[in-house]
């Protein structure tokens, strides 16, 4: 059977037959093939940064009020689509549907942000800093930039990156991952019909050798990242040799603490949505339950009981509670993390390995399907503790007391999320205070900032100076000019040879 070509974006139109390598694209609900994207050559990635680098003049001397207007555009024309973004999520990603409207809905909110440039690029004025001079800084785009992202949420990511970057005034270049690359052609798309000039939004589908092409490509001023801790810090070691602006973000470990007097019916329901909502495949998953003195003997039962009843099914089941795992390799991986789990001496309560495709609906015989695993005593010594597994795995760890919590935290290499549940206000106040970790919720499992806040972690979660969108996304893709002004009238007569200064 014929399967269709998925290929690049580039200069305002669609690009078919010129990347001689292809990968399968499946539904890793079923395990079909439903599509054979292109890999992108260094030409392909070359043709896309030129394309960027021509529309760059134009679309940077546009008043930000008309960048903004096609953000408007854009946004409205989301809404319009955003249920078949949705689908083309779960046909690739496998994530459930209403896990991949919500997807879209927070890519959304990042573009209804993003229309406030104007604003944003506001800059200082100060009359009279020394005599008869006034200065005043303002915020210029980059040029062209570059976004590299990952498979577990293909619209979201991206829209953490361009929708800022171009209301900036910068050009760009994304190259998506080539397991769920449909909704990038998609927002693609979209783009163009709400009036974006050619070449300023460019797709390049690929691999590594795309990315490599990115880094090294002395037009691409600045790269965005977001994925595996080892792969972050290459990017950011790689684009910072050769003169890049980097901001990449990387893996992750999060913990949610349950206090002996957290709301437990509460606590329960936050950690088995946020350990398996989207099988465990987000980078603000909860991995690890860090249970506080009684509160492990009590929540156990029940975090078994509620695990084993999952509701595992086809992600277009609107009864879904988890769907499958994305690709046949990324089970294989996770099984084996169990597998070590339980060599390591930890206690797994629930075993999501033996869980049959035929129960998650009709023709998924031969999807990627894992259910959800529960660990006790795990301790953190354990590389099932260490490491990030990104899968539907729950590993729960005892310690005595809350100073134990957050020193077993604070100890971690990741800092990305974090969680204390607790009806104590100094508890809460505390944790948040101290804890080392750049994303911290109280009473709330998955901490994702809104639009205008900004995503990102601590230690080897990030890698360079900023986190992503908010107002920290319009640093990042723009760059301070401070011009000092005066006027021959007010120019003191004959060479000065001091610093000006303000008396």
């Amino acid at each position: 059977m014929h399967t269709p070509q998925i290929g690049h974006h580039i200069n305002g139109l669609p690009v078919h037959g010129h990347s001689p390598r292809t990968q399968a694209v499946t539904n890793p609900a079923t395990g079909v093939v439903t599509g054979q994207v292109e890999l992108a050559s260094d030409n392909e990635v070359q043709q896309a940064v030129a394309a960027a680098q021509a529309a760059f003049p134009a679309w940077s001397d546009a008043p930000p009020l008309r960048r903004a207007r096609v953000m408007f555009r854009f946004l409205e024309l989301l809404h319009q689509h955003k249920d078949a973004l949705a689908h083309a999520i779960t046909a690739e990603h496998g994530k459930v549907f209403t896990d991949a409207q919500g997807e879209v809905a927070r890519g959304i909110d990042i573009v209804e942000f993003a229309t406030g440039i104007p604003q944003l690029l506001k800059g200082d004025f100060t009359e009279q800093v020394a005599n008869g001079i006034d200065n005043w800084t303002m915020r210029q785009p980059l040029g062209v930039v570059a976004g590299i992202t990952p498979f577990n949420f293909p619209v979201m990511v991206p829209m953490w990156m361009f929708p800022l970057a171009l209301a900036c005034g910068n050009t760009f270049v994304l190259k998506p991952s080539p397991l769920d690359p449909t909704p990038s052609l998609m927002m693609a798309d979209l783009l163009k019909q709400a009036g974006l000039p050619d070449g300023v939004f460019n797709v390049v589908q690929g691999d590594k050798t795309a990315v490599d092409a990115l880094l090294a490509h002395p037009d691409v001023k600045a790269v965005s990242f977001v994925g595996s801790t080892p792969i972050a810090n290459h990017i950011y070691e790689t684009g910072a040799r050769h003169g890049k602006r980097v901001q990449a973000l990387g893996g992750a470990k999060n913990h949610m603490v349950v206090m002996p007097d957290a709301d437990l019916d509460q606590a329960v329901d936050a950690l088995i949505g946020a350990a398996y909502g989207s099988a465990g495949e987000r980078c603000m998953a909860i991995s690890v339950a860090v249970l506080v003195g009684e509160v492990a003997d009590q929540i156990m039962p029940r975090l078994v009981q509620r695990t084993q009843a999952l509701k595992i099914l086809n992600g277009e089941n609107l009864a879904a509670e988890m769907g499958p795992i994305v690709t046949r390799a990324a089970l294989e991986r996770i099984t084996g993390c169990i597998e070590q789990g339980v060599s390591e001496g930890a206690k797994l309560l629930v075993d999501g390995r033996g869980f049959d495709g035929k129960r998650a609906g009709e023709g998924c015989d031969n999807g990627f399907w894992l259910g959800g695993s529960l660990f006790d005593h795990v301790t953190t010594d354990m590389r099932i503790y260490q490491e990030e597994i990104f899968g539907p795995v729950l590993a729960c760890v005892r310690v005595p007391d809350f100073a134990t919590a957050v020193r077993i935290i604070n100890d971690h290499e990741f800092g990305n999320g974090v969680s204390c549940f607790t009806r104590d206000g100094h508890v809460a106040r505390e944790f948040s205070r101290r804890i080392q970790v750049g994303m911290v919720g109280i009473n709330v499992p998955i901490p994702v900032p809104m639009a205008w806040h900004g995503f990102g972690g601590w230690k080897r979660s990030v890698f360079g100076d900023t986190h992503a969108y908010g107002e920290e996304g319009v640093r990042f893709y723009t760059k301070q000019k401070s011009v000092m002004q005066r006027w021959p009238e007010s120019t003191p007569k004959g060479a000065e040879f001091v610093m000006p200064t303000s008396t």
